[in-house]
């Protein structure tokens, strides 16, 4: 039977479960990648579980998104993540050599491998022929511990590409026209296949492009096959000996199946404040803007670095514009610099910034209130900036270069210039000085954690009580992200390893009380919220910083997959409405009550829920699995994991 390439990666690394979708598998999975703003998490969770030494073939932990260190607090948890990748047995990418997902493509990626992460774009690895999944930090600890990735099997959804781009149309084009046809949630619970003639024109950074921005559809994660373009890539980072060909069968089939053409693409561009939010560039040009970046994982390729140099070379940007560069990783910015491009961008009037996540994460860069930012990033969800009323917009290259010169969003085929030709290197400045290798096991286990004041222990949750009876403190409407829950920004990111300081901020995006009214309800509280809640970053800390502050439910018309899990992960009842309808009836403070949840967890897939307030009940479903059941009414994995521990 004719397998298409998602079925062949998983079907390569199951231990058990079958390939219909919505059957919960179990995969081994061969690499790791965590981040620093979730990383400190998986850290103490690695303590937690009593890891002696990394199980996987490769883990590394960069420091890529808290790079400012305007005080100790980011200092601290770097020091702290070098001394436990020490301690475990994970390489150690230090500050300023670059992002994790292209970083990662280049000195580490492998076709037919499976890899999981601690941050939401760890699909993009999907462009070297990799099955990559973003999780929470817990489910990489556990990765990391040896154990298999369990996952509700995805459907597979084939997108045939046929055509080639058009001068000034970039890989940026394609996905946000995904997005323009299928939102923010088209890909919740599936796995996006690329194939067809229209892949011979996309580089492996292109295909990271495309794959990287999965996670705004909501999707499991991308694959492309491992073909010529992936040798090549590989070959210029000078590992051509790990490179695999990898493709579907013939005649594979799909669960789903779209169509792109990509001759007949335009420049596109997300308005503010939401992913999906796509319009044809011609539609908005003229509209002013004061500030431009280019950089982040979604375009991190020299080619989108050196795409702008040509088009500014010789000019200087407009007077009312802030052009700013993120180089994605040390490599870059020593190719940008070789070539001459960075001299280019230089001399047209750009700031060239660190190569990290920056003002992706709204560390740094976080523009006025009233005007307009353009950013090759993969979000605009409100307040990602750092600027509480912020108006960012997510173009390619081609479209920031060409608004940064004129002060106006511009359609690039507009500009008054040809298209540039670009002279790539050949090979890659492969530069490896800032990967620390991980200690031999002897001198490993010799190594103690460095916490500074501001590394807290990870929470004691107590297990799920039988009978909730509690207030709906907030009422949520659909796609809040978790930088909703659990803000980005400068303000926030360095208190990632601190839970209790930082649930100061949870929900205070939505609700500047959250955090004061929850110490009224000591015995806890329900939040109740609209479709794909959750969506966005793989943050953990959405699930955490709630469930200290005393979250013991959560009923929502539909949950994004990562969020889902890691309520469920950390204790917190994830449950959906049979009837989105019933959402409407329900206010903030109306007391809800669920009688026997334990047990009707355990033996039902729906139960009802009384919403004393107002004398009526409503009926809700859960989807968690016998063995999530389990975590969820133990408090979590790793109170239920202790629980077994003492057992033995």
């Amino acid at each position: 039977m004719a397998r298409n390439l998602a079925h062949k990666l998983i079907a390569s690394h199951l231990v058990d479960g079958d390939l219909s979708a919505g059957a919960e598998i179990s995969l081994t999975i061969d690499q790791t990648l965590t981040q620093d703003a979730t990383g400190t998490l998986v850290m103490q969770e690695l303590e937690a579980l009593g890891l002696s030494r990394a199980r996987t073939e490769i883990s590394v932990q960069y420091v890529d998104h808290n790079l400012l260190q305007t005080d100790e607090k980011n200092a601290e948890d770097h020091e702290f993540l070098r001394s436990a990748s020490r301690r475990y047995g994970l390489w150690f990418s230090k500050p300023g050599n670059g992002v994790s997902h292209p970083t990662h493509m280049q000195r580490f990626g492998v076709p037919g491998k499976t890899m999981v992460g601690s941050d939401s774009h760890t699909c993009a690895a999907g462009s070297l022929g990799m099955l990559a999944i973003g999780v929470g930090g817990l489910e990489v600890a556990l990765a990391i511990a040896g154990q298999p990735l369990r996952v509700r099997m995805p459907e597979i959804w084939g997108v045939q590409l046929t055509g080639e781009l058009p001068h000034w149309v970039s890989a940026k084009d394609v996905v946000l026209e995904m997005l323009r046809r299928h939102g923010v949630s088209g890909g919740v619970n599936r796995i996006i296949e690329y194939h067809g003639p229209g892949l011979a024109g996309l580089t492996a950074m292109d295909r990271h492009v495309i794959a990287n921005m999965g996670a705004e559809l909501g999707a499991t994660t991308t694959v492309f096959p491992a073909d010529s373009a992936v040798r090549e890539f590989l070959r210029a980072e000078g590992r051509e000996d790990d490179f695999l060909e990898l493709a579907a069968d013939t005649d594979a089939s799909y669960d789903v199946e779209d169509h792109i053409d990509l001759s007949a693409l335009e420049p596109l561009i997300a308005r503010p404040s939401a992913p999906d939010n796509v319009v044809p560039v011609r539609e908005v040009a003229g509209t002013e803007v004061s500030q431009v970046v280019i950089g982040s994982s979604a375009n991190p390729g020299l080619r989108d670095f050196a795409i702008a140099a040509a088009m500014v070379r010789g000019r200087q940007t407009h007077h009312a514009v802030s052009f700013d560069i993120n180089p994605t990783s040390r490599e870059i910015l020593e190719d940008l610099t070789r070539m001459g491009a960075t001299f280019e961008l230089i001399a047209a009037g750009a700031r060239i910034h660190q190569s990290g996540c920056m003002g992706c994460i709204g560390m740094g860069q976080a523009p006025a209130v009233g005007s307009n930012s353009l950013r090759t990033f993969p979000r605009n969800f409100p307040g990602r900036s750092g600027t509480r009323e912020d108006s960012v917009w997510l173009c390619s290259p081609e479209t920031a270069a060409a608004s940064a010169l004129t002060g106006m969003i511009t359609d690039p085929r507009d500009a008054d210039q040809d298209y540039p030709e670009l002279a790539l290197p050949d090979h890659a400045s492969v530069n490896t000085a800032m990967l620390v290798r991980p200690l031999p096991e002897e001198q490993a286990r010799a190594v103690e954690l460095v916490k500074g004041p501001n590394i807290s222990a990870l929470p004691d949750f107590p297990p799920l009580p039988a009978r909730v009876e509690a207030p709906v403190l907030l009422k949520a409407g659909d796609h809040v992200s978790t930088d909703e829950i659990s803000p980005a920004g400068a303000r926030a990111l360095p208190l990632r390893s601190n839970i209790p300081a930082l649930a100061e901020h949870t929900f205070t995006r939505i609700d500047t009380d959250y955090p004061t009214r929850t110490r009224s309800h000591p015995d806890g509280h329900i939040v109740v919220g609209g479709h794909n809640y959750g969506q966005g970053s793989s943050r953990e800390h959405a699930a955490i910083t709630p469930r200290f502050l005393g979250l013991q439910v959560v009923i929502a018309k539909s949950f994004a997959r990562i969020h889902w899990q890691n309520l469920a992960n950390f204790g917190i009842v994830p449950l959906e409405f049979t009837d989105p309808d019933d959402y409407d009836d329900i206010a903030v403070d109306d007391a809800l009550l669920i009688d026997d949840l334990r047990n009707r967890l355990s033996t039902a897939d729906e139960l009802d829920v009384r919403n004393t307030t107002r004398d009526r009940t409503f009926r809700v479903r859960h989807r968690l699995s016998p063995r999530q059941v389990e975590a969820v009414i133990a408090g979590g994995v790793i109170p239920l994991l202790a629980s077994r521990a003492s057992n033995d």
